[in-house]
């Protein structure tokens, strides 16, 4: 498929794009304080609405999966997190709800995996990770991890709801609760929900980098028993964090040093490929070879 470049109309830098689940429409986050929602038809484009509710630069914004309507989640550093919902006409947005708990940067927001319902998780400047969940009456319940970073939390994401090695179709199963977050601590963690509380469940806390942990990523799962993260830091490396059975200890392996600040990771559905934007503004995408060595497939052309 060629590229194909999209004027978004933004006034100031973009921070964050996010496709919805049908590849159909992108939503787009900038430091001019707005969202613009942009409709995708094979190689044209157009704009369809601009949503404003923040004061200051958006960091992210994430659709919700579409078995829960048409939603949007961004969050800025205002410090809020907004929950957008499209009204029975297309392109009619408005502000569903605001959460006002963060009291400083809300930089960065994951959906749930959505067999956990609906469901948020925010991280923070101030060093918490909030987890939102809708009731059936339209109200949210809020958890919290406190001080989970106490210098800032940058990056969070979910674990796959399904547990490792469980194959669809072997019979109920209790989903897995389980986030990553990065921070400005240079350590990655891992937070378990047990009993209604949130509780790490690795120890000591993960830490191969030098500086900031820009972006973690859970990947998918492939019905394996290992569990793999992806971490990107400030110090221009990329480590993969794998567990080979629930309990045990968390190992690291550098991916590569790419010398520059490491923005952002983003695995393939299938789990098998990672994307990795850096300060160069190149894009690499990444494969584990059959004996375990990480090797670049290509490069993504701006």
């Amino acid at each position: 498929m060629p590229s194909q470049k999209i004027e978004t109309g933004h006034q100031d830098v973009v921070h964050d794009v996010s496709m919805d689940y049908y590849g159909k429409r992108l939503a787009t986050s900038s430091s001019d304080a707005t969202i613009k929602i942009i409709g995708i038809n094979g190689s044209s484009h157009q704009h369809l609405a601009t949503l404003s509710g923040h004061q200051g630069p958006i960091w992210e914004v994430a659709w919700a999966h579409p078995m829960f309507g048409s939603m949007l989640a961004s969050c800025g550093y205002d410090g809020k997190v907004i929950i957008w919902k499209e009204g029975s006409k297309p392109d009619d947005w408005t502000q569903a709800h605001v959460f006002n708990e963060h009291k400083s940067s809300v930089n960065s927001i994951a959906w749930a995996p959505h067999e956990l319902g609906l469901c948020l998780a925010c991280g923070s400047s101030d060093g918490n990770i909030s987890v939102f969940t809708a009731r059936a009456d339209g109200g949210w319940d809020a958890s919290k991890i406190d001080q989970a970073h106490p210098v800032g939390v940058t990056s969070i994401s979910w674990a796959p709801a399904l547990a490792p090695g469980a194959l669809v179709g072997s019979g109920p199963l209790d989903p897995v609760q389980k986030l990553a977050s990065g921070g400005c601590d240079n350590t990655v963690k891992v937070w378990k929900l047990y009993n209604g509380n949130w509780k790490m469940d690795c120890f000591p806390a993960l830490q191969m980098h030098a500086d900031w942990v820009r972006d973690v990523a859970w990947a998918p799962n492939l019905g394996l028993p290992k569990s793999t993260i992806a971490s990107a830091s400030q110090d221009g490396t990329v480590v993969i964090w794998t567990v080979t059975k629930e309990g045990d200890q968390w190992a690291g392996k550098v991916l590569y040093d790419f010398k520059t600040p490491v923005w952002r990771v983003t695995w393939s559905l299938t789990g098998n490929i990672l994307a990795v934007a850096d300060g160069n503004d190149n894009i690499t995408l990444w494969k584990e070879a059959v004996d375990g060595e990480w090797q670049q497939v290509t490069t993504v052309e701006p």
